[in-house]
C-alpha cells in the first residue's frame, strides 16, 4: 500500500487542513508507505508572491513534522524539487480528453465567471494531480470529498493509458496493468471543515477574512476572538442531528468539535444537547486550544529553523526521485521514447 497525498502551499496551514487531510496522512503512517508532497507547481496555477510562496513551502513542511509526520520513515519533499511530475504530467495531458477535463466541477467554481482570464495551469491542474499519484504508482490518495473526482480522472486516465498500450508487468507474481488505479481515501474526521464567517464556503487560506478560519499558527487569544465571533443562532444546540438542518454554522462546529475529540456528532450533542451555543463555544474554544496550540508552537519553533527544513525537503525529494525515476523511464518506453 503507497500512499500519496499533497498540500497547496498557498496560504497559511488552517484547521480544515489539519482535520481534513494531515489527521489522517499521520494516522497512515502505521499502515503504509507514504509520500507527502508540498505541492507548489499546484499552486502557481493562480500568482503567488515569490517569498511568500517560500514561505508557505517551508510552514506546511512544518506543520506536518509538528503534527506527527515521520520525515525520516515517510517522504516529505516539495513538487518542483522533483522533475519526473512536470514530465508526467506532459504525457498524460497526451493520454487525458478535453470532455474529460470540461466535467471538473472545481475549475467552474474556481474560475467563475472569469474563466477565460484564469490560467491554463488551474484548468489542467487535474491532469498534474494524477501524474502526481501516477508517477508513484500510488495506490491510495487521501483526499477530501472536493477532490475526490480528481482522483476519478487519474483513474480514468491510467484505465486509458493502460489501454492504449496494452502494458502489463508482473507484480507479486501476477500480471498487472502498468499503472495502478488509485483508490480515494477521503481523508480525515471531518472530510469538509467550512469557513466559521459562512458556512456555506469551505475554510480556505484565500478567504480576505482571518476570521473565517483557524490557523494552525494562531495563538490562544486569537482563536478565543475568532470562535467567539464565529457566525451562529440564537438557540440553543438540539440533543440530535435531526436537530441540525437548516443550521449549517452549528453543524460544522459541531465537526470541528467531534473531529478534535475522535467523536461524532450524535456523542457531541448528547453531551451539549440543550445548553446554550455561548457556552459550547467556549468549550469548543478550550478543545482548539488544547489540542492546536501545540502544534502551532512546535511549527513556529521549525520555521525558524530555515536550513533544517529546507534539508528535509532536500533529502525528501531525492528519496522521491528514486521511486519516481525508473516509473516515468518505464512509461518513457512505453510509449516509444
Amino acid at each position: 500500500m503507497r500512499v500519496f497525498s499533497g498540500i497547496q502551499p498557498s496560504g497559511n496551514l488552517h484547521l480544515g487542513n489539519y482535520l481534513g487531510a494531515i489527521v489522517k496522512f499521520v494516522s497512515l503512517q502505521e499502515i503504509s508507505e507514504c509520500i507527502y508532497c508540498v505541492v507548489d507547481l499546484h499552486a502557481i496555477t493562480t500568482w503567488q508572491d515569490p517569498d511568500i510562496l517560500k514561505s508557505n513551502i517551508r510552514q506546511i513542511t512544518a506543520g506536518f513534522i509538528a503534527s506527527g509526520i515521520n520525515s525520516k520513515e515517510h517522504i516529505i519533499f516539495n513538487q518542483s524539487k522533483v522533475p519526473c511530475h512536470a514530465e508526467m504530467g506532459w504525457i498524460l495531458n497526451c493520454v487525458a480528453r478535453v470532455g474529460w477535463l470540461n466535467r471538473m466541477t472545481q475549475f467552474k467554481e474556481k474560475a467563475g465567471k472569469n474563466k477565460e482570464n484564469a490560467s491554463v495551469g488551474l484548468y489542467t491542474y487535474p491532469i498534474l494531480m494524477a501524474a502526481d499519484i501516477l508517477a508513484y504508482n500510488a495506490t491510495h490518495v487521501p483526499v477530501g470529498e472536493d477532490q475526490k473526482q480528481h482522483i476519478e480522472l487519474a483513474r480514468d486516465i491510467a484505465k486509458k493509458f493502460n489501454m492504449d498500450f496494452n502494458k502489463t508487468i508482473i507484480k507479486n507474481g501476477y500480471k498487472n496493468d502498468f499503472f495502478n488505479l488509485p483508490e480515494p481515501l477521503i481523508n480525515g474526521p471531518v472530510p469538509r471543515v467550512m469557513s466559521l464567517r459562512d458556512a456555506s464556503k469551505k475554510m480556505s487560506s484565500n478567504d480576505p477574512s482571518d476570521l473565517s478560519r483557524i490557523n494552525l499558527i494562531d495563538d490562544e487569544d486569537l482563536i478565543q476572538l475568532k470562535i467567539r465571533k464565529a457566525k451562529t443562532d440564537p438557540d440553543s444546540l438540539p440533543s440530535e442531528t435531526l436537530g441540525l438542518e437548516n443550521r449549517s454554522e452549528l453543524r460544522n462546529l459541531i465537526d470541528i468539535y467531534a473531529g478534535l475529540c475522535s467523536s461524532d456528532r450524535d456523542s457531541v450533542l448528547q453531551n451539549f444537547g440543550g445548553i446554550q451555543f455561548s457556552n459550547f463555544k467556549k468549550e469548543l474554544t478550550d478543545l482548539i486550544i488544547e489540542k492546536i496550540c501545540p502544534i502551532g508552537k512546535e511549527m513556529k519553533k521549525l520555521m525558524n529553523e530555515e536550513s533544517a527544513i529546507d534539508k528535509i525537503l532536500t533529502d525528501g525529494a531525492s528519496r522521491a526521485y528514486e521511486i519516481s525515476k525508473p516509473i516515468l523511464e518505464e512509461t518513457k518506453k512505453i510509449i516509444g521514447f
